[in-house]
């Protein structure tokens, strides 16, 4: 079986066109994709994670 495909924070922002402090301030909101810790401080995204969290935005505008 495939491991998920996991993204780095700095591909993702750049993929969605917003900043960090922007996606941090989402995030405490509780709108922004999940991320997962690593032991060394890093965080990832997985691909499906923040393909859901696309839908869900444009769920919203619709």
């Amino acid at each position: 079986m495939a491991r998920p495909q996991m993204l780095k924070l700095p591909e993702v922002l750049d993929e969605i066109g917003m900043s960090r402090a922007a996606f941090y301030r989402m995030r405490a909101r509780g709108q922004a994709p999940r991320l997962r810790k690593l032991p060394n401080g890093q965080v990832r995204i997985s691909r499906a994670d923040l393909d859901t969290w696309w839908e869900r935005c444009e769920e919203r505008v619709a």
